[in-house]
C-alpha cells in the first residue's frame, strides 16, 4: 500500500501527526532489522506507519528486557531529540513502514504547527510514568508477581467472562518483558493453567478469574 494511503489510514492519530508523517521519507523494513541502535547518536524520528516495533535492552549476559512494543499510528525516536544518545534498540518485529523524520524537519514542523509539541510532551510524560511503573515492578516484585502485572495490565474484559489478553505473547517474550528467563515463565505459565487462573486459546490469553496474590 502506497505511504500516502497508509497515513490516512493511522489509526488513533492526530490530523498533525499524519501531516508530519508527510514530513518525514517513507523507509520498509525487514522483521528483525535493527533500526535504532543503544548508544549511538542520531536525531530522528520514527513515525510507525504498518507493521510492529519493539524498544529493548541487552544485558552483558544477553538476556534481553523489552520496554515495550508499538504499531502504526505511534513513533519512537522521541527520547535522543535532546541531542543525546539513544536509550534503547530498536528492531522490527515484522515488516514495517515508517515516515523517518529528521529533527531539523520536526523542529520546523512544531513552529508551524505549535499544539504538536503539547501531543508530544504528554507521549514523553506517558513513556516516562510507564517506565517508572515497569521499573517499581521490576524492584519490588518477584517473577511472579512482574507476571502477574504484565498480564493484568494487557487484560480487558471479554464476552466468556473474566478478561482477555488479546495480542498473544509467546513465553520469551513474556520473559524479555519483565526480565527472567523463558523456562521461569514457562513453569509459571503451566502452573497456572493447571490451576484454571489461564487458558490458552487460538485468539489469546483468557483469564477467567483473577490471578492469585502470591504464587
Amino acid at each position: 500500500m502506497a505511504p500516502d494511503l497508509l497515513i490516512d489510514e493511522l489509526p488513533d492519530s492526530s490530523p498533525e501527526l499524519r501531516a508530519l508523517a508527510r514530513c518525514g521519507s517513507p523507509r520498509d523494513y525487514a522483521r528483525g532489522r535493527l533500526l535504532v541502535e543503544e548508544g549511538e547518536s542520531s536525531d530522528t524520528l520514527f513515525i510507525i506507519l504498518a507493521g510492529r516495533l519493539r524498544a529493548f535492552s541487552v544485558a552483558d549476559s544477553g538476556r534481553e528486557i523489552t520496554y515495550g512494543s508499538y504499531g502504526p499510528g505511534e513513533y519512537v525516536g522521541e527520547m535522543s531529540l535532546d541531542g543525546g544518545p539513544r536509550a534503547a534498540n530498536v528492531e522490527a518485529l515484522e515488516r514495517c513502514i515508517c515516515s523517518v523524520v529528521p529533527r531539523h524537519d520536526l523542529e520546523k514542523f512544531i513552529a508551524d504547527n505549535p499544539a504538536f509539541a503539547f501531543e508530544l510532551m504528554a507521549k514523553l510524560i506517558r513513556r516516562a510514568r510507564a517506565a517508572t511503573l515497569s521499573a517499581r515492578q521490576m524492584a519490588l516484585n518477584d517473577v511472579y508477581g512482574r507476571l502477574r502485572w504484565l498480564l493484568e495490565s494487557r487484560a480487558e474484559p471479554d464476552v466468556q467472562g473474566g478478561r482477555r489478553v488479546v495480542a498473544r505473547l509467546t513465553h520469551l517474550e513474556m520473559a524479555q518483558h519483565i526480565g527472567s528467563s523463558r523456562e521461569m515463565v514457562s513453569r509459571l505459565m503451566k502452573d497456572l493453567e493447571r490451576g484454571g487462573f489461564v487458558v490458552i486459546e487460538k485468539d489469546g490469553i483468557h483469564l477467567p478469574a483473577p490471578l492469585p496474590a502470591r504464587w
